[in-house]
């Protein structure tokens, strides 16, 4: 098989799986293909690594996407650079406190706002900015899937253009 013709059937298996019409043995074999493709692109994203680089452990996109972030002294209104079901990054108007956690409300297309906690993992200043690196802490089971898919929505959009 070929890899388009099985990136056809992957994104056959994702529209049926966001329309919720996967029975429990195609959804046991979309979630094999979704890990499938995120080693592959990851691996090829290892493949550029720069020395002292550490690989990425899950496959993000760059996206942008609206999140309020509440911080300990105030809150601020973000777009994304990236995102995960792990976490994201954005661009903010000041370098936050690495370790803080803080309260994410981020605008994933097809729903309400996801709510969730976040940690700090990395404030770089940049002329003008900063760029926040926040790692999602104890996201449910639901949210990490709706991010899944947003991401393989992502990805598939890539590919297919």
């Amino acid at each position: 098989m070929s890899l388009g013709e099985w990136l056809k059937g992957f994104r056959e298996l994702h529209e049926k799986a966001k329309k919720g019409t996967l029975a429990a043995r195609e959804l046991t074999g979309y979630h094999a293909a979704r890990d499938e493709l995120a080693r592959a692109l990851l691996a090829a994203q290892h493949v550029a690594l720069k020395p002292g680089q550490r690989p990425r452990r899950m496959l993000r996109v760059a996206r942008a996407l609206q999140a309020d972030i509440e911080f300990h002294d105030g809150s601020e209104r973000a777009m994304t650079l990236d995102v995960s079901a792990g976490g994201f990054s954005a661009l903010l108007a000041r370098p936050p406190r690495v370790d803080d956690e803080v309260k994410v409300a981020l605008r994933v297309p097809g729903g309400d706002p996801l709510r969730a906690s976040a940690r700090i993992l990395e404030a770089k200043q940049q002329v003008g900015n900063a760029r926040g690196t926040f790692a999602f802490v104890g996201l449910e089971d639901a949210d990490t899937e709706r991010l899944e898919v947003f991401v393989f929505d992502a990805v598939l959009a890539q590919l297919q253009g």
